[in-house]
């Protein structure tokens, strides 16, 4: 008996640590090398290349069964590496936040939540930004607050969460991993 409880503890353990282990910072997806695309970090990247090329932006179902109440924005171009939001000219960016707060609207009405998650937590490479019903408790002093969504900044290390205040948005910085102030 407490043989399978340290199993089970073991396993969850493993389970929940996993991705603190995540990196994609030297992510080598390459649309042009179908070879590299075959990796799981690359998958995001792959539907990226199933959308037409006329899709600036497009959403996506999250598929992990732990988040079931959650959805992916994505831009269609790719970047080179971790494809870290910096990294992408302020149109794109600017058209992005546009394109998850509709989508965000849309299905949460006022209690939606976006985070973008630090390079070193996240378990894909292409660019995406998670969507859900914002979780309140996880509201902090420490917010950036903005008026639109052109105002968001980018964060130089780390990720950032955003959610809507009456006449703009809290921004919350510094952090890796950020969905967590979203609902699963």
């Amino acid at each position: 008996m407490a043989a399978m409880r340290l199993l089970r503890f073991v396993a969850a353990w493993l389970w929940l640590a996993a991705p603190l282990a995540a990196d994609v910072s030297q992510c080598a997806c390459d649309p042009a090398n179908p070879e590299t695309m075959k990796a799981r970090n690359c998958s995001l990247c792959v539907e990226a290349e199933k959308q037409p090329p006329d899709a600036e932006f497009f959403l996506l179902k999250d598929i992990n069964p732990r988040k079931p109440n959650r959805w992916l924005a994505l831009p269609r171009m790719h970047r080179p590496g971790a494809h870290e939001l910096r990294e992408y000219p302020k149109p794109v960016r600017d058209g992005l936040w546009r394109f998850a707060v509709q989508a965000a609207r849309e299905k949460f009405g006022g209690e939606w939540g976006i985070a973008y998650n630090g390079s070193q937590v996240r378990t894909q490479c292409h660019l995406h930004l998670h969507i859900g019903r914002f979780v309140r408790a996880a509201e902090t002093k420490r917010f950036l607050f903005v008026r639109r969504v052109e105002d968001i900044p980018v964060p130089e290390e780390g990720g950032l969460w955003v959610h809507p205040v009456e006449g703009g948005y809290h921004v919350h910085l510094g952090e890796q991993i950020t969905e967590t102030a979203l609902v699963r």
